[in-house]
């Protein structure tokens, strides 16, 4: 099973210069919960944005208590501890082989993979933040209601800890 997990504003934003454009932990904590214990499949540049070094530079890091696996199209990129595969085929043939069919496996950015996973997903886990970031420079696929059917709602309001409003929302496909 393929699922997409992402927070984005209300115009679809996701990030800016390999980055979140907001600061929301109880969004971190969700996507911690919800993807422990499964696999998460990332772009490379989604993979370096997640550790920095003593200096700030974006080194990335695996995400622990998740099975890691990177696309990319550079063929001499390697991490140990993830698995790398290069194409959507060579992932999707991996997954056959060796996920569980009724185990998700989570698909968390960036912008080139959602837009290659979109029509593939059967769930996306969607953080939508009540505000609108004009500087945003990738966004999130549309998500159609006649493709997409919100399963459950969950709205929060911002607080001393997170910046903005938020709702986790849950769709399946038709």
């Amino acid at each position: 099973m393929i699922s997409i997990i992402a927070a984005i504003g209300k115009n679809n934003e996701l990030g800016k210069k390999n980055d979140l454009l907001w600061n929301l932990p109880a969004d971190m904590k969700h996507f911690r919960e919800t993807t422990k214990g499964h696999t998460v499949i990332m772009g490379q540049k989604t993979f370096e944005s997640l550790g920095r070094d003593e200096n700030g530079k974006q080194v990335g890091r695996l995400l622990l208590n998740r099975r890691n696996i990177i696309l990319t199209q550079d063929k001499t990129f390697e991490k140990e501890g993830a698995e790398i595969v290069y194409s959507v085929p060579e992932l999707m043939t991996l997954l056959e082989k060796t996920s569980n069919k009724n185990k998700e496996n989570f698909i968390i950015g960036g912008g080139q993979i959602y837009k290659l996973f979109i029509n593939e997903a059967d769930k996306l886990y969607i953080t939508h933040v009540n505000a609108s970031f004009p500087d945003a420079e990738v966004f999130f696929p549309e998500i159609i209601p006649v493709i997409w059917n919100e399963i459950s709602h969950e709205e929060h309001q911002k607080d001393k800890e997170n910046s903005f409003d938020y709702t986790f929302s849950v769709y399946e496909k038709f």
